[in-house]
């Protein structure tokens, strides 16, 4: 039967700068290790592991580095093996390495399924036994806190629950603070876990922890199974990075235990920074952040039909089952050819536009048919607040276009050079410039913004931050329309903008000028 776990302590085990290096595309440098390492700090895990000291350099440098640091709330743990076969405790290289990163705390693996111990390690079951008391007893002789990971214990348990507990005792009385049961393989299945969690908890009396992978989409759902029958520590990582499938995703388990399950889990106001520290660990690693992550996601509050943004208008619980804020995150109203009216009234709050009926049907109607030609609104909101502007006559007029003109010099002998000269009417003016560039949009935004500076300085405060081309309708081969997103930024904000040709330089030119005209328009009302 189910525990209650009305503000039950639940510990938060951080594996990302180990377990979650695993995965595929994913390498931390001692520099970030140590700069996400603080910010799991500010979010308020009980425990990060910093990795195992004795399989590379740079882990060995995280614990040196790391004890000159000061935390307000985590502790440090180092990851290790137990002592080889045939080996003294006190003379196993692995176990020394552990003792010299000088951790307070240590997770020693070890096998906890009879299959792996006899074909993998091709030790005996009883010499298995003595590495891991023996491995436990020496950390603590050392004053070590021990938390000991039972590795394959499902899959052990399912087909010698007899020898999987007698591993798990083995660490229980030599010492062990935390008996931590590891689906390795990621395929056991949610009632599995909970009946094997029940029946392991009436064999001892050390506190459990859970350890679960993703490889049936199932790391969440077995981790809180898990804790609903008593298990007080989850181990995951940021995100549910890790290898092949992945790691329990803590930024999901963490609002689940919250918000879902009235646990305790990390310091005060830590779950608020949750969405912050998910995608800073994303942007460390060089990842595309998952628009549908639950709770952490770009998406996940992102209402589209208009029958749902009519609905969340007026009762937010109607279409979102928690407040986006707690975790961090915010609701976005995302404007396409299914927005309905709603979805504009809702943008229009802080355009501060009028709630013309018949206004808003227009702006419906254009943004529709733009959608048709190949527009999407869903990145490039700076965009749609031009168009809206546009329709309430509050447009200022910052330039015209006369003319450019792009050329691209190339020959066998020598690289591609780009050539961009843009002539504009601005403030009366006539300007002129050219600009070279690494390509056409490169040398078309220098040359822009070449005619602009003098009149608006505040140009050189922005930035391209990122540059994207699809092609909207690819059977039309080379004569196909292409949709360019640009995402720029300065001190206050990033914002995106959007253009649609079949000619790819004047797609990007519509998308740079939306930047421009959004940037001076945020000074001009700032």
């Amino acid at each position: 039967m189910a525990k209650n776990n009305k503000s039950k302590k639940i510990e938060i085990y951080d594996t990302t700068l180990r377990d979650g290096a695993q995965a595929k595309g994913v390498a931390f440098s001692l520099e970030d290790k140590l700069l996400i390492t603080a910010k799991l700090d500010e979010l308020g895990v009980d425990f990060i592991e910093g990795g195992y000291p004795l399989s590379n350099a740079k882990d060995e440098a995280f614990f040196k580095e790391v004890r000159k640091r000061k935390f307000k709330h985590s502790r440090i743990v180092a990851f290790g093996m137990t002592r080889k076969k045939n080996t003294k405790a006190r003379d196993d290289v692995s176990l020394n390495a552990l003792k010299k990163s000088r951790a307070s705390v240590v997770t020693l693996v070890a096998k906890g399924w009879d299959m792996q111990v006899k074909k993998i390690l091709s030790a005996t079951l009883e010499e298995n036994l003595r590495m891991v008391a023996d491995s436990v007893r020496y950390l603590k002789r050392k004053d070590r806190e021990v938390f000991f990971d039972a590795e394959h214990f499902f899959d052990g348990y399912k087909d010698n629950p007899v020898y999987a507990m007698k591993v798990l005792q083995a660490a229980a009385e030599a010492g062990a603070a935390r008996l931590i049961l590891c689906d390795t393989n990621g395929g056991t299945l949610e009632p599995e876990i909970g009946q094997i969690v029940d029946e392991v908890l009436q064999q001892t009396a050390v506190p459990l922890g859970i350890h679960a992978h993703n490889d049936a989409g199932l790391a969440v759902a077995n981790s809180l199974q898990a804790v609903r029958k008593g298990a007080i520590q989850v181990q995951g990582t940021i995100n549910g990075f890790g290898e092949r499938c992945g790691n329990a995703d803590l930024c999901a388990i963490i609002a689940n235990l919250a918000l879902k399950m009235d646990c305790r889990c990390l310091r005060k106001n830590g779950l608020s920074k949750l969405t912050e520290v998910s995608r800073y660990v994303y942007e460390t690693a060089n990842l595309n952040l998952p628009l549908n992550q639950p709770y952490v996601g770009n998406s996940s509050f992102a209402h589209k039909g208009g029958m749902h943004v009519h609905a969340v208008s007026k009762n937010s619980r109607s279409y979102e089952h928690i407040n986006p804020e707690s975790v961090g995150n915010s609701r976005r109203i995302i404007i396409s050819e299914l927005s309905g009216a709603s979805n504009l009234l809702a943008k229009s709050e802080k355009l501060a536009l009028v709630k013309d009926k018949n206004l808003v049907r227009k702006i419906l109607k254009h943004v529709q048919d733009l959608e048709n030609e190949g527009y999407q609104f869903e990145t490039a909101e700076a965009s749609f607040d031009l168009i809206v502007r546009r329709f309430l006559g509050r447009y200022p007029n910052f330039f015209e276009l006369d003319h450019y003109r792009t050329v691209i010099f190339k020959s066998t002998a020598t690289e591609a050079v780009t050539e961009a000269i843009v002539k504009i009417r601005v403030n009366g003016q006539v300007e002129h410039r050219v600009a070279e560039g690494d390509g056409p949009v490169n040398a078309l935004d220098g040359a822009l913004r070449r005619a602009l500076e003098p009149h608006y300085p505040a140009i050189k405060n922005m930035q391209l931050v990122d540059y994207r081309v699809r092609v909207v309708n690819s059977k039309a081969g080379t004569a196909a329309k292409v949709r360019v997103v640009i995402n720029s930024s300065d001190q206050h904000q990033n914002w995106g903008t959007i253009g649609v040709s079949e000619n790819i330089i004047d797609a990007s030119w519509q998308a740079l000028a939306d930047s421009i005209d959004y940037k001076l328009l945020s000074e001009q009302e700032r």
